[in-house]
């Protein structure tokens, strides 16, 4: 609805430019949640493999388990985003 109410009312460079805006900041989102996603995931292997930090069982291990729990999401939805925003682009 936005995009229809920027071209009509406000003009065609205001449409571009809220466009503009628009992938340019999904994208760095996008970005962000992926990179976020990851850390999150390898801390949580870290701390299983490597028994850093107590190993499984510990308080940092459930801190790093609901962070994985969140991590992942972040990877599988913003890689096809990125995907999208780059061929978009």
């Amino acid at each position: 609805m936005s995009p229809l109410i920027m071209g009509l009312l406000i003009g065609p460079s205001a449409l571009a430019g809220m466009l503009a805006g628009a992938i340019a900041s999904g994208m760095m989102l996008a970005i962000m949640m992926s990179n976020a996603g990851g850390a999150w995931d390898n801390s949580k292997k870290y701390i299983e493999i490597e028994g850093e930090c107590g190993g499984k069982g510990t308080q940092t291990h459930k801190a790093c388990v609901v962070g994985d729990t969140v991590g992942d999401p972040f990877k599988d939805t913003s890689g096809p985003a990125l995907n999208i925003l780059i061929k978009l682009m």
